[in-house]
């Protein structure tokens, strides 16, 4: 957004009372745009504010933006909502706000839509816009948040290692944007229209030295796919003298054909890497188009023990699931013994393929429970 506008960011998940909280603002902000990002969870309660915040400052432009945006734009029709952004918001809305100022036509290119126009129907149905050059992506804008609000749980490596608390103040960091794989169940390489955009050695490192916080998680969807990258990322952490402990995800085949890598970044800091692992199963790996085997995911939690790396394994939970395919789970998990576990629940991400043979098939809104705790689906089980 231009220098000499005002721009505030309220993440009012955090507050006890976010609806309140929000429209407190606004009426002290009386703000001439509100832009609001959302997963498909909550793509209705962003709707609501938009409305609270037309009722409240007659005129104002409401604006979405964010995964749901980009996948579904269609879903804003007939809402409150006046423009949908789709893709790489930070270069979009500042050119936005520059036609505003100046009185000119916002919708300007396929990446911003007017939910108005008689034509939003068949432009919301086209692939999202390509993503613009990483290097045209500004940075995030740290300094509009409250940094002491964020947390992470953090399992402490080594008894030589104790934490002062299980849940240090943490930074986020994203080194690039999408993934070459093209998982069943994902929703990155819709979003991305396959692009992989990765940021350089020298931008991650002087952003990771500008951050206060000593402990960071890397948000990509899979840091550690260009190896090389991710050598000179580590290989400049060490020369320059920055030292942090850090959380990132990574694939099991990534792990198994680099385990030099995680060794260096072993060396640098890293500490608990996530891996989803989905299932110890060939043909729920097969179904899940995940292009790992059950051999893979065996060696790369061997290569992370090894190495000295705490496993975070992330599982899969079927709706088709037995009670023996629960009883086969827990047999996994006791023969990986990992420092931390987690399950999701299969889900169709809306807006994909998978989401469109499904449509007829969910038992309970799809956008309001995908969250990969719910199942959408009916289960083999009863739901309880």
């Amino acid at each position: 957004v231009p220098k000499e506008d005002k721009v505030c960011i309220e993440d009012i998940a955090l507050e006890k009372d976010p609806v309140g909280f929000f429209e407190k603002r606004v009426r002290e902000l009386q703000p001439d745009i509100v832009g609001f990002t959302a997963y498909s969870t909550q793509s209705a309660i962003v709707k609501d504010l938009a409305k609270r915040a037309k009722a409240i400052v007659p005129g104002i432009l409401t604006v979405a933006g964010g995964i749901h945006a980009t996948i579904i734009p269609a879903d804003y029709a007939g809402s409150p909502m006046d423009l949908v952004v789709r893709g790489e918001g930070g270069t979009s809305f500042g050119a936005l706000v520059r036609r505003y100022k100046k009185g000119e036509p916002l919708v300007n290119g396929g990446a911003v839509l007017d939910v108005a126009d008689p034509g939003f129907a068949e432009q919301a149905s086209a692939k999202p816009p390509l993503f613009p050059a990483v290097e045209d992506i500004p940075r995030p804008r740290r300094d509009l948040v409250n940094r002491k609000k964020y947390f992470s749980v953090w399992t402490s490596p080594d008894k030589d290692n104790r934490l002062e608390t299980m849940f240090p103040n943490i930074a986020t960091i994203r080194t690039s944007t999408g993934c070459a794989y093209t998982c069943a169940f994902c929703v990155v390489h819709h979003m991305m229209s396959g692009k992989y955009l990765q940021r350089t050695p020298e931008d991650v490192v002087d952003e990771i030295a500008n951050l206060q916080e000593e402990y960071i998680y890397f948000v990509d969807d899979e840091t550690f796919l260009n190896a090389k990258r991710l050598t000179d990322i580590a290989n400049l952490l060490k020369e320059r003298g920055i030292r942090k402990k850090f959380v990132s995800w990574a694939r099991a085949d990534t792990i198994v054909r680099h385990p030099e890598l995680f060794k260096l970044w072993k060396e640098v800091g890293l500490h608990i890497v996530y891996v989803g692992l989905e299932a110890m199963d060939e043909e729920r790996l097969k179904d899940y188009k995940k292009r790992t085997s059950v051999e893979t995911n065996k060696k790369a939690v061997q290569i992370l023990r090894d190495t000295g790396i705490l496993l975070h394994a992330s599982l899969m939970v079927d709706p088709g699931f037995s009670v023996e395919d629960f009883r086969r789970l827990e047999k996994v998990i006791i023969d990986l013994i990992p420092s931390e576990v987690s399950f999701t629940v299969f889900s169709p991400s809306p807006g994909t393929e998978l989401w469109h043979q499904h449509k007829n098939d969910f038992i309970i809104d799809s956008y309001l429970y995908y969250d990969c705790m719910h199942t959408v689906l009916p289960t083999k089980l009863d739901r309880k």
